[in-house]
């Protein structure tokens, strides 16, 4: 395994200098093909397609590879592939000290308070909501700020039923289930999508 990632390396930086269109590439041009490869794993994942996902892990890879080879070209503030891979080293044995420090834990909800105890000290954030991506889809953009703020209930006023209001109080209660709004709608529409096939247009 450690000899194709280092093969992979070794292609990317060939492909850097040999290939035109590779060569011109920037973190900022290659923002479109990231969240496409991302998307296309979610799909792959949602379908069970084994084949697929392997597939579709790869170009994502591809991506993380790309982008830590361009930035390796800085001269003031570069780092590579391996910077990378040290950093998340880092970051998940910090943020799992049941793991690698001898920390008792009760569940996996313990291991979640942690996580986000640790992340808020290592972010030294001053607002819990501080960090989350506004670029999130909706769904997940809620989710992650009533998460953060620790809300299981949204207030409504009786003057103002908006629907806004209406979808932030289900995503209220989807967390209260323990389940992610965002994959319980994708996973909806994706139903209704099979449901109404050419077979059952009219």
């Amino acid at each position: 395994m450690t000899s194709r990632l280092l093969e992979l390396v070794e292609v990317m930086d060939r492909l850097r200098r040999e290939c035109p269109w590779d060569a011109e590439q920037t973190h900022r041009s290659l923002v479109k093909y990231l969240v496409e490869e991302s998307y296309e794993v979610i799909e792959a994942i949602e379908t069970d397609d084994r084949d697929h996902l392997r597939e579709e892990l790869g170009d994502l890879l591809l991506q993380v590879y790309f982008h830590a080879r361009i930035a390796s070209e800085d001269p003031e503030h570069g780092f590579d592939i391996g910077d990378v891979a040290g950093g998340i080293i880092d970051k998940l044995v910090y943020r799992h000290p049941h793991v690698f420090a001898g920390l008792e834990v009760t569940g996996a909800d313990e291991v979640n308070a942690n996580w986000e105890r640790l992340k808020a000290a290592e972010k030294k954030r001053s607002s819990p909501v501080e960090g989350i991506p506004p670029g999130l889809p909706a769904l997940s953009y809620a989710a992650k700020v009533l998460g953060r703020l620790d809300l299981d209930a949204v207030a409504s006023e009786p003057d103002e039923q908006t629907i806004g209001r209406r979808l932030l109080a289900l995503v209220a209660e989807a967390r209260t289930q323990g389940l992610d709004p965002e994959q319980e709608l994708r996973d909806t529409v994706r139903r209704l999508v099979l449901s109404s096939g050419p077979e059952d247009a009219s």
